[in-house]
């Protein structure tokens, strides 16, 4: 069982009882409805609503054994919302309001590949394959690796932030990280996402600006490059409604990584429905 069900169990398991004032096992579907009508008056979210629904269920089909409890549970659909993207020119102006290179190090990073905050973060020294212009991802969401493209002008800025950072002893033997953070850690999610907030601000971006719509706007500015969506995907390893199609007639397709469109470096990318 995951982790995160077993949590959202343990809770409701403690909070239902308090709520209909008897055992559980003795809860009418009346008294589920009350429960969950409860939580959505008291502001949660959908995702913390349907993560204690599919606790509910379990509690009640596999605990309890009251299927016609577990029938009673409602799921409540998420509203499907616009991500908020930058223009290029927005971009642009981003990046040259940081104040030093690491901070334009991991935003340039973070724009110019497409990877989550937590891939960013968690990126080490070894994973930049300047060889093969490349960057492995190492567990990415769904425990997968992947590789990413590395682009010539993000090479030259990871150079130089790792530079700096030697001359300041902060790159010493040993120290894995490529953005190192406080008592051998590296950088936490929470302060970049502080970072680009407090660039956004100092560019006069007035969009609600966080690490993800850096991610969003790395997929977007290569969708109005016309690159191909299905290609797209396998860089963001995210899923799309588009279907593979097994009978593209090539293995490789080039791809242009957005970061200086007048200095792009090409990479290929093997597709793995090919």
């Amino acid at each position: 069982m995951a982790l995160g069900l077993s949590t959202n169990i343990s809770a409701t398991s403690k909070a239902l009882p308090i709520f209909v004032g008897r055992s559980p096992d003795k809860a009418t579907p009346e008294d589920v409805h009350r429960y969950q009508l409860r939580l959505a008056s008291i502001g949660t979210t959908v995702p913390t609503l349907n993560a204690g629904a599919s606790a509910l269920r379990f509690f009640f089909r596999v605990t309890l054994k009251r299927r016609d409890l577990a029938d009673a549970v409602v799921s409540v659909r998420e509203p499907r919302r616009l991500p908020v993207v930058l223009s290029a020119e927005e971009v642009s102006r981003l990046l040259a309001s940081t104040t030093n290179i690491k901070h334009k190090a991991a935003l340039s990073l973070a724009y110019a590949t497409g990877l989550r905050s937590s891939e960013v973060v968690s990126l080490k020294l070894t994973d930049i394959d300047s060889d093969r212009m490349v960057i492995r991802v190492e567990q990415g969401k769904g425990n997968k690796d992947r590789y990413v493209l590395l682009s010539p002008n993000l090479l030259d800025i990871l150079r130089e932030w790792w530079r700096a950072a030697r001359k300041k002893g902060w790159m010493h033997s040993g120290q894995p990280w490529l953005f190192p953070g406080y008592r051998g850690q590296h950088m936490s999610r929470r302060q970049l996402h502080r970072l680009v907030c407090m660039a956004a601000e100092r560019a006069s971006i007035t969009k609600r600006v966080g690490v993800h719509t850096l991610r969003h706007s790395f997929a977007t500015h290569l969708l109005e490059q016309k690159t191909d969506i299905r290609i797209i995907q396998v860089l963001l390893e995210a899923e799309t409604y588009c279907p593979p199609t097994p009978d593209r007639g090539a293995d490789l397709l080039s791809v242009p990584s957005p970061v200086r469109r007048d200095r792009a470096h090409c990479q290929a990318i093997c597709l793995p429905w090919c």
